[in-house]
């Protein structure tokens, strides 16, 4: 029993190791830029850019085939982050507020098919009943609003609240 005990442990110990010395000396090495930017970027995976998910906007942008405003629920505040870190000029990041999704709840026939293509999980509601955004949780690329049939659905700027209100930059006279 003990043998078994001490022959486990040895063996167990020797190809820890073996695999540490394999992960030290294998190892490729990554983009380190793209990690950077892989996390910039929301992470919801929503496709609106055009590329499978984040990971692959991340490859395109570092790799300079993709414009800096190809993330809509990043806005202009990604498109600065992103212009700053890859040392370009910022296009079109003063497209106004965000918008965001808001429905119409007297023209809502209740037909579910906006909750099933929200990939946040923004609008709250169950077939035949009315529904309703989570602004919150919008993050505004307008998928639910090509899918509804009474056209209830409907992309509207954000109001501003405590969190979101920021005091706009002064106009500079004769500049």
């Amino acid at each position: 029993m003990i043998f078994a005990i001490l022959v486990l442990t040895s063996l167990g110990s020797f190809l820890g190791l073996l695999l540490s010395l394999a992960s030290r000396f294998l190892r490729v090495p990554g983009n380190a830029l793209r990690e950077e930017v892989l996390e910039l970027l929301p992470g919801v995976n929503c496709g609106q850019c055009g590329y499978p998910g984040c990971g692959g906007a991340a490859d395109a942008l570092v790799d300079g085939k993709a414009s800096l405003a190809l993330c809509p629920p990043g806005g202009a505040v990604l498109i600065r982050t992103l212009a700053a870190k890859l040392g370009r000029a910022p296009e079109g990041g003063d497209a106004g507020p965000p918008l965001l999704a808001t429905i119409d709840e007297s023209r809502c026939i209740g037909c579910a098919h906006c909750g099933k293509l929200c990939p946040t999980d923004a609008i709250i509601g169950a077939p035949k009943q009315i529904h309703a955004v989570f602004q919150d949780a919008c993050m505004g690329c307008g998928a639910c609003v090509e899918v509804c049939p009474t056209e209830c659905l409907q992309m509207r700027p954000q109001t501003p609240t405590l969190t979101t209100w920021y005091w706009p930059k002064p106009v500079l006279q004769g500049a």
